[in-house]
């Protein structure tokens, strides 16, 4: 029996440890057996009495701890990867008491937090930045009046957010595809979209992109890789990771960028989207304006995880967080983040954090569940075109004077462009029924001879200036 102890010893040392890790007292009784072997059985019956023994095997209590974890972790290989076992019930938490952080480059009044700042937005970029992002809020400001002033029929602002729009369509390139909601008209802006553009499409005369088919927000461009907008959220997400899927078979040198708002997280597009782009390492930019209003849904009433950046981690999606009022911080976040989908041909998730301004649309009235005093707080204290303009200022690239001649100049060339689009001919009766199919169907060909003979019965219901 001695001789046996003595080869367990040396053979058979993890045995040993386990049996003292494992005692109830932990001084080594131990009650179980193991049948087929009487020898074994007996030994552990045993109590160890050796004190000089245990300190020779274990120098403390924690390296008992660590032998047996060491000795009985085992790996399993499940379909997708091995997984560890433990004896610990744990529960991961549902959130963390720190909130994911936000990147920043400007603080709120527009100086730099880094004493070495990155070098990727010079003057000639910063200049044209600011000019576009003074150009869309001046573009919103008289579209904006003239819905009210029954010109047209719609609209949305993207007040506040002038700083995601163009920092993040600064980023990218040309071949790049966009799929928008309906709050990212300055990204189209940037491509090239002109403001007269802009009026002919709101107007829905004969020249504009949907020649009055579908509401005056649905702008798209296809030269410009601009997809057309659709009104149901989040449908443009899963749309988005086919198309990226589609340039990576292509092995095009591009990706997508398709912007959605925390609202449209609670769509089950939006689950789908981000697993569907994971599994297939599609190379696309997610980017959420996080605006803290959903209509007149606030975020708290929204989730109670720590917002939008971190769903990205259960779906295996590299995620960041970035200060949206920020020019330098989106710039600089969605410029890496499109090296790495298209580098490592994979999705990123980015959360814009920033605030909408103006109220969610023409239809919309945010004072009935918000304040005055909260609105004007955003739209004075953290406004990001005040930021970004006190940044180049301080640069000496930019004056007061400038700047003051550049929303006078900008201001009329908006209202030169909707005086424009509105002398112009509306759409005829027949482009309802055109640019679906390449020859109309016979249902088609029966609805528009009904409605002619309609109007030909009513013809003062009908408006004056569409041509028949």
């Amino acid at each position: 029996m001695s001789i046996w102890l003595i080869r367990s010893r040396r053979n058979c040392g993890n045995l040993l440890k386990t049996l003292i890790c494992n005692s109830p007292t932990g001084n080594g009784r131990y009650e179980y057996s193991i049948s087929g072997n009487p020898s074994a059985s007996l030994f552990m019956a045993r109590r160890y009495k050796s004190m000089e023994a245990e300190k020779e095997l274990f120098s403390s209590k924690d390296d008992c701890k660590t032998s047996f974890e060491e000795n009985h972790v085992h790996r399993l290989e499940y379909p997708g990867g091995k997984i560890a076992f433990t004896s610990e019930m744990n529960f991961l938490p549902g959130s963390y008491e720190e909130r994911v952080k936000c990147y920043r480059l400007l603080d709120q009044d527009g100086y730099p937090i880094l004493s070495n700042m990155p070098e990727h937005v010079g003057k000639e970029l910063a200049l044209k930045i600011y000019v576009n992002m003074v150009t869309l809020q001046t573009m919103d400001t008289l579209f904006y009046e003239a819905q009210r002033q029954g010109r047209f029929s719609f609209y949305m602002s993207s007040f506040g957010e002038e700083a995601i729009n163009i920092a993040s369509a600064a980023s990218l390139s040309p071949d790049d595809h966009i799929l928008a909601q309906y709050r990212e008209q300055g990204v189209l802006l940037w491509r090239g979209f002109t403001l007269q553009e802009f009026a002919n499409h709101f107007m829905g005369n004969k020249i504009g992109h949907g020649k009055g088919r579908n509401m005056p927000i649905h702008y798209g461009s296809k030269k410009l890789k601009y997809f057309t907008i659709s009104a149901p959220l989040a449908t443009q997400l899963p749309q988005a990771v086919g198309v990226a899927y589609s340039l990576k078979n292509d092995k095009k040198d591009a990706c997508v960028v398709t912007y959605f708002g925390e609202g449209s997280t609670s769509e089950g597009d939006f689950h789908a989207s981000m697993n569907f782009s994971a599994v297939l390492d599609a190379p696309i930019v997610f980017i959420c304006r996080n605006n803290g209003w959903a209509i007149s849904t606030p975020v708290t009433d929204q989730f109670r995880g720590d917002g939008i950046v971190v769903k990205g981690q259960a779906y295996g999606i590299q995620s960041i967080r970035v200060d949206g009022n920020d020019v330098l911080a989106v710039y600089n976040a969605v410029r890496s983040a499109r090296e790495i989908a298209i580098k490592e041909q994979r999705p990123i998730l980015i959360e814009a954090m920033t605030y909408r301004v103006g109220h969610h649309s023409t239809s919309d009235d945010s004072t009935k569940y918000r304040t005055k005093d909260e609105i004007n707080h955003w739209r004075t204290v953290h406004s990001p075109i005040t930021r970004f303009r006190k940044w180049i200022e301080r640069n000496g690239w930019w004056t007061q004077n400038e700047d003051s001649e550049l929303h006078i100049d900008v201001h009329k060339q908006v209202k030169n462009a909707i005086d424009e689009a509105e002398r112009e001919e509306k759409p005829a009766l027949k482009d309802m029924f055109t640019d679906v199919y390449e020859e109309l169907p016979s249902n088609l060909i029966e609805q528009e001879r009904s409605l002619r003979e309609m109007i030909h019965r009513h013809p003062k219901e009908f408006p004056t200036n569409v041509p028949l």
